[in-house]
């Protein structure tokens, strides 16, 4: 019986699987009468498992949706402009969120390398080979980075509040770019606004508004509604409540649990048909074609120089570096090694963009977004997996035709309420040296359209803040402290 008290404390929080217990939680039955390796492969098991349990099956799913106003965009864009193979990106990103949700036990995004589907949708003569040179590329260059250390070393020396700027940047980045989609009329093929958006009509600012509004009453401005309802449940005074006053309550409890994110793109699904009824018959079943792409010398060189050394910068410090300090901001107890993101970034474009899948990577937005909504879990992002896999089986590249037609104002909402939630993250910078740093960093980022330039004037502002104060009796090492 002693053996089974391991047990005990997992049941009083369900809502975070703890990894680090997974071993205790184990029977000894399974593995005494078994070799080693059969004891490893059990724990091994039971914690992927774990990590894709569910905290709640509606918080999860709701969170799933809060990474798709940077996702649909961007894959839309490079499918309607660049002959990106649709079927193909859904079935290996699908894969991606499995394979990330089980590893990793929270809502690890995949999203698009932004600084490559940038230069891809507005440059000419970047088609889907050279997309596709890049991504191998960068990945091929995260995969080594993570192996050999260097990540780990990489995010020890970066001060936390240029951390906090690229994060801040990212976020305001998002919500502009939101603002844009609410606002205007957008053409993805061509990557530009074709006019103001009309108040009315199935893509219309009402719709928008209404949606914004709607997120804001069910999910408020984050955790503190779910706190207060604690409170009020907890005070013990249920026997006191007039009937009129339970069920005010009880109707707050309901509307604050709606998945919010998730009724709006059904709502968006719904709208994208109604708009126009006819895309049902272009509508072709069965998965795209799956082949090995063919990349020639000159593709190589113009994926290096035009795509890789651009997103490079920027997926060192939003896919990993931020990505891991966000992760320990949102799940305390949860930290996740810079080697361990680097070499799944780096796997993930390695193998999938030689068969024409998207180039991916995980982003501090996407995991932002996806806390925002509910995704507490890693079958938050197995959901989304699983929806990404059976639609890029079923529908393959017809699913283009669809999503052209979804709602863009809907999808600016969600990107909306990403990026605040990734721009919150910075709130933590308390001295004025800090705040000076991480704006210095955030305005540069944003102004000059680059995360590597801004990355640079931060790290040059901390040193110089650094000497600035610095005295003889500290040593050296010291200017590289995160504080600054």
């Amino acid at each position: 019986m002693e053996s089974q008290d391991p047990q005990i404390p997992q049941k009083k929080d369900p809502q975070i699987p703890q990894p680090h217990n997974h071993a205790l939680q184990t029977p000894p039955t399974e593995t005494s009468h078994h070799s080693p390796l059969f004891g490893c492969a059990a724990n091994f098991a039971y914690k992927m498992k774990a990590n894709l349990s569910f905290r709640s099956k509606w918080a999860d799913l709701n969170g799933a949706m809060g990474d798709l106003g940077t996702y649909i965009p961007i894959v839309l864009a490079l499918t309607l402009a660049d002959g990106l193979n649709l079927g193909t990106t859904l079935i290996f990103t699908g894969v991606y969120n499995i394979i990330t949700g089980a590893i990793y036990g929270v809502p690890m995004p995949v999203q698009p390398m932004k600084a490559i589907a940038a230069v891809a949708i507005s440059g000419t003569g970047f088609g889907v080979p050279e997309i596709m040179a890049a991504g191998i590329i960068t990945g091929g260059v995260l995969f080594v980075l993570g192996v050999t250390g260097l990540m780990q070393l990489v995010y020890k020396i970066i001060p936390l509040s240029v951390v906090r700027g690229i994060q801040l940047a990212q976020g305001l980045s998002f919500a502009l770019t939101a603002v844009k989609y609410v606002r205007t009329v957008q053409n993805f093929s061509k990557s530009k606004s074709m006019g103001n958006r009309p108040w009315l009509g199935l893509d219309g600012l009402v719709l928008a508004i209404v949606c914004a509004c709607f997120i804001v009453i069910v999910n408020g401005a984050g955790e503190e509604m779910e706190h207060t309802d604690e409170r009020e449940t907890t005070n013990g005074h249920d026997e006191e409540e007039s009937p009129n006053t339970r069920k005010r309550r009880n109707l707050r409890n309901f509307i604050f649990s709606l998945p919010s994110a998730f009724l709006i793109f059904l709502l968006g699904v719904v709208l994208a048909f109604i708009r126009n009824p006819k895309v049902v018959n272009d509508i072709k079943f069965g998965p795209s074609s799956i082949e090995v792409l063919k990349i020639s010398k000159h593709e190589w060189k113009e994926g290096f120089i035009k795509g890789a050394i651009p997103q490079l910068p920027l997926s060192i410090l939003n896919s990993v570096v931020a990505v891991c300090k966000l992760s320990s901001d949102l799940f305390p107890g949860r930290d996740f090694s810079p080697t361990s993101l680097s070499v799944t970034v780096g796997l993930m474009n390695v193998i999938g963009c030689w068969f024409g899948a998207m180039p991916s990577c995980h982003g501090a937005g996407g995991l932002a977004g996806q806390y925002k909504f509910g995704g507490r879990s890693g079958g938050c992002v197995a959901i989304l997996g699983t929806a990404k896999l059976i639609l890029g089986l079923v529908l393959g590249n017809s699913l283009a035709k669809i999503l052209n037609q979804f709602p863009v104002g809907v999808l600016g909402v969600l990107l909306l309420f990403a990026g605040i939630e990734l721009a919150m993250a910075s709130r933590d910078m308390n001295t004025k040296e800090e705040s000076f740093v991480m704006l210095t960093c955030t305005a540069v980022s944003l102004v000059g359209s680059s995360a590597a330039l801004g990355f640079v004037c931060g790290i040059v502002a901390h040193l110089l803040l650094r000497l600035r104060s610095f005295s003889k009796d500290q040593p050296r090492s010291t200017i590289w402290m995160r504080a600054p």
